[in-house]
């Protein structure tokens, strides 16, 4: 009989995750009976045993330094035993096994600077991409219209005082590394002109077979310009992805007079009382102002005021615009209705598998 052999060891990949787990989660793995909401950024998960698990919840600014990890990672040495987590939205969490900590941690967190809540019918911490701090094809910023956004909905992240809970997202081009296909109310960075292509430049930096290969609408085609190699754009088959920027730094995207952003609403990704729902066109565009954006937050804070307002009860924002109507929603934000709302792709909605319902 052979023996069992040995797990095998490899530095390839995370750590497996039960390793940092909290001993009350593992304890109770998979045998939790509830939650309860204690107040706005707070809750308790009770286990089938008895067992309580405490979380409290802060925003962050997504896009941290070395300084402020330390400052999180001393609050939980001093709260909640090392353990802490970050959501998907950029939320952080501590996970407390004393609910005495609780009030302590909260009046520490808030007098760095770092507010609690989010939680429940609250707008959490908006997901972002990178914007130009890293991103190199970028139609606008990321964190910092994302900090001017949340400056003006600060008092919706921690109190609980909307119909139900609200997603934001920003991406800072159509390439999307954020969540703007899936959230209640999302800012999409547009570019609307092609790339500027450097011809003396580009034979020198790239080869043009695989910069052509790049294009995922075939816009890009082989050209000789002043006697070189190059290509040219097809502009009505670009769709200002800005692959072919990706792969040669010679097509530039990047464009300060005629970049800027759309917004979309009424995406979700539950499945609670209705089927997930793609966001859909709200504003075809609004002009790049940093450092503060401010037709962009404008924009935001009327859709928010507008759906606290008329939404009922547990009524995400698509479901409250379906309620409605497109017409009614328009009308009560104030927005313009223009030819590039109108949806010309009419069977998507139709063929794609959004929902985790049992069809048959």
């Amino acid at each position: 009989m052979s023996a069992t052999p040995e797990p095998r060891l490899t530095d390839i990949g995370p750590p497996h995750y039960e390793k940092y787990l909290h001993p009350l989660i593992k304890k109770n793995y998979g045998q939790w009976r509830c939650h309860e909401n204690l107040a706005p950024g707070v809750y308790c998960h009770v286990a089938e045993s008895g067992d309580r698990i405490y979380t409290v919840r802060a925003g962050t600014p997504r896009l941290l330094s070395i300084h402020t990890l330390r400052i999180f990672a001393d609050l939980a040495d001093k709260y909640s035993g090392g353990y802490l987590r970050f959501t998907s939205r950029n939320n952080l969490e501590f996970l407390l096994d004393d609910p005495a900590r609780i009030e302590p941690l909260k009046q520490e967190l808030i007098a760095l600077g770092y507010p609690v809540g989010g939680t429940n019918n609250a707008i959490s911490n908006i997901v972002h991409t990178q914007g130009w701090i890293h991103c190199h094809s970028s139609a606008t910023d990321a964190s910092g219209l994302v900090k001017c956004v949340m400056d003006a909905l600060y008092d919706h992240f921690t109190h609980e005082d909307l119909p139900a809970k609200l997603r934001i997202a920003v991406a800072c081009c159509l390439n999307m590394c954020g969540a703007v296909h899936c959230s209640d109310i999302a800012i999409l960075g547009v570019h609307r002109l092609p790339p500027k292509i450097q011809h003396g430049t580009l034979p020198r930096v790239w080869e043009i077979p695989t910069l052509i290969a790049s294009c995922p609408t075939g816009a890009i085609r082989p050209a000789v310009v002043d006697g070189k190699n190059s290509v040219a754009v097809v502009e009505q088959q670009c769709m200002y992805c800005g692959n072919c920027y990706t792969v040669c730094p010679a097509m530039p995207m990047n464009d300060a007079d005629n970049d800027g952003l759309s917004i979309w609403v009424g995406g979700k990704v539950s499945n609670a009382r209705s089927a997930p729902k793609f966001s859909k066109l709200a504003i075809p565009f609004l002009p790049n102002h940093p450092p503060r954006w401010p037709e962009v937050v404008e924009a935001v804070v009327k859709i928010v005021d507008v759906y606290a307002k008329h939404a009922r009860k547990y009524e995400r924002v698509g479901e409250w615009i379906e309620r409605i109507g497109w017409p009614r929603f328009f009308q009560l934000t104030g927005f313009e209705f223009t030819r590039y709302h109108i949806d010309d792709f009419k069977h998507a909605a139709l063929t794609y598998a959004r929902s985790a319902h049992v069809r048959y």
